[in-house]
């Protein structure tokens, strides 16, 4: 409990009171308030303040512990606290709190020193091109080594940090091959009919996954307002676009698994591993809230190319966009230090059906809804559903594919229908 406290910003602990809070009192609490300081300070390392309190008559100890700015261990083990839990830290739990208490972040330790570091100039040129308004004198050097050891992304010699490895790298794959972005299409949880795999720099990430995510995964259903025609991506991509930025800077790059993007009939989900700081909950991500970048280099390039605007806002904007693409509010969550975004685009593929029932006739309009209620149906299965013979399904199904009403993604077995083209 000391090495807890110590380890979580302080706290008091009480030898006298038993567990219904009730003061007990203690024998020879004068020995105590003599043995208990230095014991503490043998066993930790730290002194704590040992006095004695009278609580409604009845005389307990009180042991103060002041936070500790370096890691306290008892017996080579670290501990900490959540709530009124004892915890004990250990593998990357333990990697990252000492990392904290040292000042310093995963993204700004020296790269693995027996890769040579490789500057793309395609990258460190965008960089320059974009940062123009944040960091004028950007544009202005000639030599990347420098402009990048201004941007604190060299240490020790002139060492790439691992944050200059994933933004400017030509192949930052082979120092972390888990720095990938995978995106798939799901017909439920475990069967998926697509997929794409997203390497390079952080940058051409994402870049890349947006681009693969608006021309091959999602829909851009067609309106009319009036004789205006109106195409509209189902997600709003503004909020799509920071969830992406969102993920590529606070992912915590130890884990072994990639960013994981899978778009299903009516929902989209972001999914990574980086648990959220202590200070910030997952209510705290729709009102203005302190910002704590797992990954602050990665965070500040990422600021100065203007990708995102300010740090502690991005949930919020991702809200808003929702709200003004009436669709619902995404949905935030952590299990187990992943951490999930989920949109919902029902408002959406249920005005697409009916949008297109609209403009259709009545056979087709059956086939229609035969195809949203169950996307992987075949043609027999809608011959025999609907009366007519399986040639005449097949011709009326190519008729809805010319007109861009349904689109099939996948193999002709496995494969389903896409509504709303």
């Amino acid at each position: 409990n000391v090495c807890a406290f110590a380890n979580t910003g302080g706290g008091i602990i009480y030898i006298g009171i038993n567990d219904k809070g009730v003061p007990v009192g203690v024998e020879n609490p004068k020995r105590l308030l003599e043995i208990l300081p230095n014991i503490i300070n043998q066993k930790t390392g730290i002194f704590p303040v040992v006095s004695q309190e009278s609580l409604n008559g009845t005389t307990v100890v009180k042991i103060s512990i002041p936070a500790s700015s370096v890691p306290i261990s008892y017996n080579g083990r670290y501990f900490s606290r959540s709530g009124s839990v004892v915890l004990e830290l250990a593998g990357r739990e333990l990697g990252d709190f000492l990392l904290r208490r040292s000042g310093l972040t995963w993204d700004a330790l020296a790269a693995d020193s027996s890769k040579v570091f490789d500057p793309d100039d395609v990258a460190i040129e965008l960089f320059k091109r974009l940062s123009v308004d944040r960091l004028p004198y950007a544009k202005d050097e000639k030599n990347a080594l420098v402009l990048l050891e201004k941007l604190n992304l060299l240490v020790m010699a002139k060492s790439p940090t691992r944050a200059a490895i994933l933004l400017f790298d030509r192949n930052p794959q082979r120092h972390f091959p888990q720095a990938i972005v995978k995106i798939g299409r799901f017909i439920n949880e475990s069967d998926i009919v697509s997929s794409d795999i997203i390497g390079g720099n952080l940058f051409q990430q994402a870049e890349s996954s947006l681009a693969i995510l608006k021309t091959k995964y999602l829909l851009s259903p067609i309106t009319y307002e009036g004789t205006h025609r109106r195409e509209q991506l189902e997600y709003p991509f503004e909020a799509l676009r920071e969830a992406v930025f969102n993920a590529l800077i606070h992912r915590d790059y130890n884990s072994t698994s990639a960013i994981q993007i899978k778009v299903y009939q009516d929902k989209l989900s972001i999914v990574n591993e980086g648990k959220f700081p202590p200070e910030v909950s997952i209510d705290d991500l729709k009102r203005e809230h302190l910002s704590k970048p797992r990954n602050p280099l990665l965070a500040d390039i990422f600021y100065k190319t203007g990708f995102i605007e300010s740090w502690g806002r991005g949930t919020l904007k991702i809200i808003r966009e929702c709200k003004a693409a009436h669709i619902p509010e995404p949905l935030f969550s952590e299990e187990h230090g992943v951490v999930r975004v989920e949109f919902s685009n029902k408002n959406v593929v249920e005005n697409v059906v009916e949008n297109v029932v609209e403009n259709v006739v009545e056979n087709d309009s059956d086939i229609l809804i035969m195809l949203t209620k169950n996307p992987m149906i075949s043609a027999k299965d809608i011959a025999v559903k609907s009366g007519k013979s399986e040639r005449t399904i097949q011709r009326k199904l190519k008729t809805l594919q010319a007109k861009g009403k349904i689109k099939r993604v996948g193999p002709d077995k496995g494969g389903q229908w896409v509504i709303g083209v």
